[in-house]
């Protein structure tokens, strides 16, 4: 080995004033690096004495002290780095990169090193794209691993690219949380079913079993509870209950902030509850056998707290903030699913309420054909031939019989107070024609269902031409339309309604929030005065329905 003092010295690709690499070569041991990204890798895997730059060179001078201040950074972070050769091999990586990779990775081949992961993202050539002076973002999956990819050019000075930095970022644990929540709301949305040919006994199994399900396979929850709030007496009576002890099970519980447990407490108050440890907190009450820590939430629809959501741990402090995110998450699609199925009072509806209700169910959608094809057959004949349209006239005026004649006579044999609604006042009952605007069967159905009870008189359209043919020519107090129909945007659908009927009340609904085209906000402009987010929310369309007086500005 020789006892010569080792420099670096950075050549560059200039040449000015000051000695050359011959000059000094005798008197040190000289290892040369044309590039400053070159000097790093030496830097990072040999120890110098010195390193030296050309007296003509003092711009690369000023990068290399950057750099290698920058180096000593870009160590210590969580991110992996890399610097890469046009043909991607690597000339210098961070500590976390070739942690990743298992060891030193100078001198090979990116993905390679990485383990040849597979490119998710969008662009599957993002090296490519770097060569060509772009940056690039995009994803890799490598085993358990999920990285998102930024690549960036470095130019020389003539705009030629001279390597490539590789910023590597771990996104494994976001991924997992994304398909979480991905999966969470997928499979929320199985919660409730609006089957219209099961029963209501069979609909809250079907709910016990959908519940379960999310729960344990999802959440990874294993002793759970459900509790119902009474609106009038405020006591809170199980729904389902997996791992709680009977005497848990049985124990009466009302909404209240002390002597109530946990529980009471939430339902009281509303909040999100965490006991982190059981044995300390002056709020529980044993649940599950060995229980050391709980989540509670509340079960809230609007502003109005429709139960309580409990899972217990046999660990302590077992809730982290995700969990709780995850939960409340839960919770949300779980009220939504009960307001949707009036689980409060559905087990007190009386058998003739099922018998007139399946006739409807199995007879609204087949009639709302009807209507729509001979409105649309009347449309085309009305001026140009009598008869014909005095035909089709018939045969709307007798469909519409048939249903006015099923709703009079579920009136007369329901008994009172059974109606959907689970505020626990008083429904009033709703005369009105309502004209429900929406490509999903069961959505029509289910408007069917929900409407006539209260009530009205509903017909149905599958699209925009079917509703707006209908609005032409017959009278409706509301119409309520989807904003995602097949053929019509929402916005095109409220003005040709508003158009067909000034006099008539316009609602839009939307799923889950998702307007991509702007249609109730173009449509608030023209006077939309409600917008309902399906499923149905039983006081939002009795709050919609009861407002039918002419909408503010021009049709």
């Amino acid at each position: 080995m020789s006892d010569k003092p080792r420099v670096l010295m950075v050549t560059g690709e200039c040449s000015g004033p000051g000695p050359s690499l011959s000059d000094v070569e005798s008197g040190l041991d000289v290892v040369p690096a044309k590039t400053l990204p070159e000097a790093l890798s030496h830097l990072g895997e040999e120890s110098f004495a010195g390193v030296y730059f050309p007296i003509g060179n003092a711009d690369q001078q000023q990068q290399a002290w950057l750099l290698m201040q920058s180096q000593a950074i870009l160590e210590v972070l969580s991110d992996g780095v890399a610097i890469l050769e046009p043909d991607s091999r690597i000339i210098w990586a961070n500590r976390k990169f070739e942690e990743w990779c298992g060891g030193p990775v100078v001198g090979r081949i990116f993905y390679e090193a990485l383990g040849i992961p597979e490119v998710v993202g969008s662009n599957s050539s993002p090296m490519s794209g770097a060569l060509a002076g772009k940056p690039m973002v995009t994803h890799l999956q490598r085993q358990d691993q999920a990285i998102e990819l930024r690549l960036s050019p470095i130019h020389d000075d003539v705009g030629k690219v001279q390597h490539i930095t590789a910023l590597c970022r771990d996104v494994s644990s976001e991924r997992r949380k994304q398909k979480k929540l991905d999966a969470l709301h997928q499979a929320s949305r199985q919660l409730a079913c609006l089957q219209a040919d099961i029963s209501d006994d069979d609909r809250i199994e079907v709910l016990k079993h959908n519940i379960r399900e999310l729960t344990h396979n999802l959440l990874h929850y294993d002793v759970i509870e459900i509790r119902i709030l009474d609106p009038r007496t405020k006591e809170l009576k199980p729904l389902l209950a997996d791992g709680m002890t009977p005497e848990a099970t049985a124990r009466v519980l009302h909404a209240k902030t002390e002597g109530n447990g946990v529980t009471g407490l939430v339902a009281a108050t509303g909040e999100t509850y965490v006991c982190h440890d059981a044995a300390k907190d002056p709020h529980y009450i044993e649940g599950s056998i060995g229980a050391r820590s709980s989540l509670t939430i509340a079960l809230r629809e609007g502003g109005e707290i429709l139960g309580t959501f409990n899972v217990e741990s046999p660990q302590v402090n077992a809730f982290s903030l995700r969990e709780v995110q995850f939960g409340e998450i839960f919770c949300r699609e779980l009220a939504s699913a009960l307001r949707t199925l009036d689980l409060l009072l559905v087990e007190r509806r009386a058998t003739a309420t099922h018998s007139i209700e399946a006739i409807n169910q199995s007879v609204s959608i087949p009639v709302d054909e009807i209507l729509t094809a001979a409105t649309s057959l009347l449309d085309r004949w009305i001026g140009h031939d009598d008869e014909m349209a005095e035909t089709l006239k018939l045969i709307l005026a007798r469909a519409r019989t048939i249903k006015e004649s099923i709703l009079r006579v579920g009136e007369d044999i329901t008994p009172a107070g059974k109606e959907l609604v689970t505020t626990g006042e008083q429904p009033c009952r709703l005369s009105q024609r309502v004209l429900v605007v929406d490509n999903d069967e069961r959505m029509r159905r289910s408007a069917h269902s929900i409407l006539g009870r209260l009530g009205c008189i509903v017909e149905t359209a599958r699209d925009g031409k079917e509703a707006i043919a209908l609005a032409k020519l017959s009278r409706y107090d509301t119409m309520l339309a989807d904003i995602s129909l097949p053929d019509i945007s929402g916005y095109e659908v409220y003005r040709a309604l508003r158009q067909a009927q000034p006099s008539s009340h316009v609602v839009l609904m939307t799923g889950f929030g998702y307007d991509g085209k702007h249609s109730i906000v173009k449509a608030k402009q023209d006077g939309l005065r409600y917008v309902l987010f399906k499923p149905f929310r039983v006081d939002q369309l009795l709050t919609a329905l009861r407002n039918v007086g002419p909408p503010p500005g021009k049709a």
